[in-house]
């Protein structure tokens, strides 16, 4: 299998070799007109190019997209190996090299979607080996490193699936210390951080316990426990500190309070009256949050403003409101995520009827209004109802 790759000043570069590296070839020099170039150069000079290293090879390979990855088995023993083993997407993240992937699953399907970061390729991941109630149940999900968690419940009770990017497989747990629904999560590179939630042993608690899982040891380990205890909370991870905004308390009462989680002091920190300005209620879904730029942004499910938060007057100024319809359900069947540095949301407009929108913008809380620009899914049909999203961000 090879290819030619061209330049401005040569015919021809050296062709791909399925022996490993990039081969020696004959190149003719030519000037723009197409001729023998002139000067020192003989019109028929032959000269060679020196094999490129593995290690060089493998860092060119690893900035392909990594819906190109599966073409790398094909070249070689050892690029196929570099996939299988997962090794070129550590070699990603050693070298700064980030390409969101986002994964869905809409109403009606029964398998997930993973797309690029631009939507401009898209495929179905292996449907998850569970049971029935796990498919059709109620489910929640979070990334971590290259791992997709997918949480839910099975007919012998709660379970976690995650699915590998690297060998495009569902691996079953391992299971949080403290099995839970309705919880908040925010990733961070390789590690993800689960809060709150209702236990699902016997559904009649809520919980204050946290969690952190490294995607590198697949370990989970517990966290302090937070000050207020919550349920069908949201989650973000802004300043390198876990946030856990909003839910209900043991008595179904709203919160409009937040709290984060730092690191480095290993305690929670209270925030009174976070969500003051923007309207929760327990009809509406767990509050629509993004962090982009290191700032954090909400959808506000009864306006379908976006708003973004001010850290230092704990307040929210209003940028307009997005094209979908998040006020039609609540808030529920909307996607709202951070892709990268910019923003994500995915449902209906006023216009789409039942077809599925896609939008992101790249936030500026300096502005009055933020603009949108629309993406093209190609041929993919889905309900805009969406009932997971996560993102992957490396």
């Amino acid at each position: 299998m090879t290819t030619t790759m061209t330049m401005t000043d040569k015919k021809t570069l050296p062709v791909w070799s399925t022996g490993g590296g990039f081969q020696a070839s004959k190149t003719r020099v030519t000037d723009d007109r197409g001729s023998g170039s002139s000067g020192d150069l003989p019109q028929d000079a032959d000269y060679n190019m020196p094999s490129l290293s593995d290690e060089l090879e493998t860092l060119i390979l690893a900035r392909l997209p990594r819906s190109e990855h599966w073409k790398l088995c094909f070249l070689n023993k050892r690029l196929q190996a570099l996939v299988k083993s997962g090794e070129i997407i550590k070699i990603r993240r050693e070298i700064g090299f980030k390409e969101p992937t986002v994964f869905m699953l809409a109403s009606g399907e029964t398998s997930w979607w993973v797309f690029d970061e631009y939507f401009e390729s898209c495929r179905m991941l292996p449907f998850i080996p569970s049971d029935y109630n796990f498919t059709y149940g109620d489910k929640e999900s979070f990334c971590a490193g290259s791992h997709l968690f997918v949480s839910g419940r099975e007919f012998d009770g709660a379970a976690i699936w995650r699915y590998e990017v690297a060998t495009n497989q569902w691996f079953k747990g391992p299971s949080m210390i403290n099995p839970r629904c309705l919880f908040a999560s925010a990733t961070s590179g390789n590690y993800a951080f689960v809060a709150g939630g209702q236990d699902t042993t016997t559904y009649s608690e809520v919980l204050d316990s946290a969690e952190r899982y490294n995607s590198q040891s697949k370990y989970w380990e517990s966290l302090p426990g937070m000050n207020r205890k919550r349920k069908s909370c949201s989650g973000c991870f802004m300043d390198k500190k876990f946030y856990v905004i909003g839910g209900q308390d043991e008595q179904q009462n709203v919160l409009t309070c937040g709290e984060f989680f730092d690191e480095e002091t290993n305690a929670w920190n209270l925030i009174p009256d976070m969500l003051k300005d923007i309207p929760v209620s327990v009809s509406r879904s767990p509050p629509l949050v993004a962090v982009a730029n290191n700032q954090l942004y909400a959808l506000d499910a009864s306006s379908n403003e976006l708003k973004t938060y001010h850290k230092r007057s704990n307040s929210w100024k209003k940028l307009g409101t997005v094209p979908v319809i998040a006020s039609a359900q609540g808030g529920w069947g909307v996607a709202f995520r951070s892709l990268g540095n910019e923003l994500l949301v995915i449902g209906a407009t006023a216009t789409s009827g039942r077809g599925l929108t896609i939008y992101t913008c790249c936030p500026d809380p300096s502005v009055e209004e933020l603009q949108w620009r629309r993406i093209e899914c190609g041929n993919t049909k889905l309900s805009p109802f969406i009932y997971n999203c996560a993102v992957r961000g490396a």
